[in-house]
């Protein structure tokens, strides 16, 4: 899996003109699944996810997770963050998981946050979507899953 993790002042996620998922403050978390992940790389990035320390203490220091700071989750599946730019100007998705397979792990994923405690919000898995946010800092992280970069 590879996570793009934004750290936000407020996000949405609209689908067909109508928002589908909203949060103030917190992260915005794009998801794309890759053919060999697993439900333990699932539970291991929502985890480091719901954990990461990326929001300031007193003392202006990022020492808070979105926990510490009461914010919530956004989650949007994106599987172009799979796609292979190495030859030529077209990328390659073969690396992407198929369309049931990505449907699972992304819901784990999303399962996984909901259980460690943050309100937590989602796009629509395989729609056309738009993603409005206000970054926050801009604080923006790549997570991948284990044995990976």
């Amino acid at each position: 899996m590879k996570l793009v993790i934004q750290r936000v002042k407020s996000a949405k996620v609209d689908v067909g003109g109508k928002t589908v998922g909203e949060i103030g403050s917190g992260l915005l978390v794009l998801v794309g699944v890759s053919r060999d992940d697993t439900a333990a790389d699932a539970g291991h990035l929502a985890k480091k996810t719901a954990n990461l320390r990326i929001f300031d203490d007193e003392a202006c220091v990022m020492n808070r997770s979105v926990f510490e700071t009461g914010g919530s989750i956004l989650v949007v599946s994106q599987f172009t963050l799979c796609g292979d730019c190495k030859k030529g100007n077209r990328p390659s998705y073969i690396a992407a998981a198929p369309s049931e397979k990505g449907l699972k792990l992304y819901e784990e994923y999303v399962k996984q946050l909901r259980e460690l405690g943050p309100r937590v919000e989602t796009g629509t898995f395989q729609a056309e979507m738009e993603v409005h946010l206000v970054n926050d800092g801009p604080v923006t992280l790549i997570l991948e899953s284990t044995g990976k970069r």
